[in-house]
């Protein structure tokens, strides 16, 4: 198990935590394996009912790793990257998100794969790949406009700018704003409800709220990801990286 992701596990409910608190939980390639292969195991367990994902020390992800990202990045479906997506998306049990402090780039997008999201109204989201010469990528090019209209979806990803919890709930992104320093505990009541109900049916309900779409949110993850993966090489990319870098 990765040093950075920790696993909790009580009466049915499973946390995957990202446990690096000195970097805000940003996410390296081993973090994502871990987590990819803890929502797997999830899924192939009857006696885990639901799953909850959250950060330590107060942020939930600041989003990528620049350094590991940059030593190994990208370059297809079989990245880290992709599989934990795809793992995330695909897993048959309901997935809960406790979200607070920052949840920048993949810590915004991968909530837009979880089926419950709690958050708190401090909570500093955003989504930088415009600003990074990236474009979007964990399906959100599709999935934002979906839920947000197009426009909102457009300020969002076209300005890269912060946004509070009460603009990420008007969104969509999430369900429910909790009081700072609640937020997990609520996730935690949350997922104990879950439990007690009937996995099949709970499973079988989550199988058929995803039936519409689940083609087409794959086919735009991928197409964002070769997309992303050209765009690493790009000279907007490479100074964007750089004056990341010049300002740590």
């Amino acid at each position: 198990m990765s040093e950075t992701i920790r696993v909790e596990r009580q009466d049915g409910v499973l946390e995957i935590i990202f446990d690096r608190p000195e970097r805000k939980n940003a996410l390296t390639l081993a973090m994502y394996t871990e987590a990819a292969r803890q929502l797997q195991l999830a899924g192939d367990d009857e006696a885990i009912r639901c799953v909850i994902l959250r950060g330590e020390g107060g942020h939930f992800s600041s989003g990528n790793d620049l350094k590991d990202f940059m030593n190994d990045p990208p370059v297809d479906e079989n990245s880290p990257v992709f599989r934990f997506l795809l793992a995330l998306r695909r897993c048959p049990k309901p997935v809960i998100a406790a979200v607070e402090g920052y949840a920048i780039g993949i810590g915004t997008t991968m909530l837009l794969h979880c089926d419950l999201v709690y958050a708190a109204p401090t909570t500093r989201f955003r989504l930088p790949f415009v600003e990074l010469g990236l474009v979007p990528e964990a399906g959100s090019s599709l999935i934002l406009g979906q839920i947000a209209g197009h426009r909102l979806a457009a300020e969002l990803l076209y300005l890269g700018d912060f946004f509070d919890g009460e603009m990420a709930l008007r969104c969509g992104i999430v369900n429910e704003l909790v009081d700072d320093g609640e937020v997990a505990a609520r996730a935690q009541q949350v997922a104990e409800k879950l439990s007690a109900k009937s996995p099949q049916a709970l499973r079988l309900t989550k199988s058929l709220l995803r039936r519409g779409d689940e083609q087409q949110v794959i086919e735009a993850m991928r197409a964002e990801a070769a997309i992303f993966a050209a765009r690493l090489g790009s000279e907007d990319f490479q100074a964007a990286v750089a004056g990341f870098l010049g300002k740590k």
